[in-house]
């Protein structure tokens, strides 16, 4: 196997002219990126999770009624039941502006960056870390999956 074989395919070698410092705040940046991927999934986790709360509260409410309890009942029906979680919103409403707002131009931005100064290409400060690290001809240690398979 030739070292171009076996080195990173074409989207993850970097362009001619790209410095290291470049290389190296893209990949601060993707990473930055990657920390509000999760985020996105715990203000998700929040919408479902409340949702589900919110639900539950109707049996509660209900179980109170039955024990004799009306004036509970009453007060979660009033006061908690469909409750906005913060102030005028449901948590839909903090997903979306989320999803519209700082997450869009976050995403923009580093597509932006990642367009003007590398071609496009992800994730090269990873792709480069990893050939620094692999070891040549060790199974378990290619540059990329065999031709032939997905990559």
């Amino acid at each position: 196997m030739t070292a171009h074989q076996d080195g990173p395919d074409e989207r993850h070698r970097r362009p001619a002219g790209v410095s290291d410092e470049t290389v190296a705040a893209l990949g601060k940046l993707s990473e930055a990126l990657e920390c509000v991927e999760r985020v996105r999934g715990h203000l998700y986790s929040l919408h479902q999770l409340v949702g589900h709360a919110d639900l539950m509260l109707d049996e509660a409410v209900e179980m109170f009624r039955k024990a004799g309890h009306g004036h509970i009942a009453d007060r979660i029906d009033t006061d908690l039941l469909g409750r906005n979680v913060i102030a005028g919103r449901w948590t839909f409403q903090i997903v979306e502006d989320f999803d519209d707002g700082y997450y869009a131009l976050f995403r923009e931005l580093d597509r932006q960056a990642r367009d003007e100064l590398v071609a496009g290409r992800r994730h090269l400060y990873e792709a480069e870390m990893k050939e620094q690290r692999r070891t040549r001809g060790r199974p378990g240690h290619e540059a990329r999956p065999a031709a032939g398979t997905s990559d």
